[in-house]
This record gives C-alpha cells, sequence and structure tokens, in this order.
C-alpha cells in the first residue's frame, strides 16, 4: 500500500468516493482514529457500510437503516474482516468520523484528523488480517504524516469518551502499538 501525498489516495486501497467531505481548514493530519462499524449491526461482509458512506442506504430495507440513513458521515479508511482495504476520502480532505470530539484539549478532531473504520463491533474481536491490514496503513500514514506517533494515534472512544464506545474492549490496542513498534525497527 502506497499513499500518493499529492492526491491523499492510497494505491494499493479500493477506491469508493464518499461526497460526506469538505476541506481541512488548515490541511493538517496529526490525528489517527480508529472506529468500528458494522451494517446491519453484527453482520460483516454486506456492503451496507459502503452504502452508507456514498448515502445509497436504503432506509426500509433493515430497521436499523431507518435510523441512521439520513446522516452524512464518512471516514478515510474501512478495513474489512478479510484485510481488504477501501479508501472513501482523500487524506488531504476532511472525513466526517469523529463528530463531537477533543483530543488533547482540541476540539473538532475531524479538522486534523484521519478515520479509519474496522468492520467489526465492540464486543467481538477483530481478525488477524484486520490487524496485518491496518499496521501496514498506520505504517505508510506514519511515513507520509510523521506526527502519527503512537501517541496521537486513538479510538473514538477517547476523542468522544461519552457518546462512543469504539472501536471497543475487543481491541487489542497493545497488538497494534507493538506490532507498529516492531515494524519500525525493523525498517
Amino acid at each position: 500500500m502506497q499513499l500518493d501525498p499529492r492526491s491523499g489516495w492510497c494505491q494499493g486501497a479500493h477506491h469508493c468516493p464518499s461526497p460526506n467531505f469538505n476541506q481541512r481548514p488548515q490541511g493538517e493530519v496529526s490525528l489517527l482514529v480508529i472506529h468500528n462499524i458494522s451494517l446491519p449491526p453484527g453482520q460483516f461482509g454486506t456492503g451496507k457500510v459502503q452504502e452508507f458512506f456514498q448515502n445509497r442506504l436504503i432506509a426500509d430495507e433493515h430497521p436499523y437503516f431507518a435510523e441512521i440513513a439520513s446522516l452524512r458521515v464518512s471516514a478515510h479508511f474501512l478495513i474489512e474482516r478479510d484485510g481488504a482495504v477501501t479508501q472513501f476520502v482523500s487524506c488531504g480532505e476532511r472525513a466526517w468520523h469523529a463528530g463531537l470530539s477533543c483530543f488533547a484539549g482540541r476540539e473538532n478532531c475531524n479538522d486534523f484528523s484521519l478515520g479509519v473504520e474496522l468492520e467489526g463491533t465492540d464486543e467481538q474481536p477483530f481478525s488477524d488480517a484486520q490487524y496485518a491490514a491496518l499496521v501496514e496503513l498506520t505504517a505508510e500514514l506514519q511515513r507520509v504524516y510523521p506526527s502519527l506517533t503512537l501517541e496521537r494515534i486513538c479510538g473514538h472512544s477517547d476523542i468522544a469518551p461519552t457518546r462512543k464506545t469504539d472501536p471497543g474492549p475487543a481491541f487489542d490496542w497493545s497488538r497494534l502499538r507493538a506490532a507498529l513498534m516492531d515494524r519500525k525497527e525493523h525498517v
């Protein structure tokens, strides 16, 4: 996987452009936010996340969809259970993934963050393929954006603790950090 710093798009990721983005106010990328998502909740491989981020979710297909179909949200990336990576928004643009949020006293995390959705739930372990893809993607993002240190990789629950719980207790933070540190040592 290789990120083109000019376009903000990753070669090696499937591109599925979302209309739900706008310009970053200062062009800064200094935070990586990990989320989880599954649509319908707890179901994987449905393609509904892609439809949701493209405003194509059909409200009457599932009771939960009726609650969320009118939302206009996105993330930069989705990593599916098999490790496939989809990119929705250029890293140079502001995706709408964080909502009301604050990191280190700074509000509006969408302004300076990248959002990565893992296909999953708070309670179910993520797959080995997802961790491998997340490590590869994160290492590439760190190469292009050196400010994305381990201390600046967090969960949605860290920046919106009263609203969000993802990526949830099933996410293995120590596994991610150890893999990133090991990768950095062998570069």
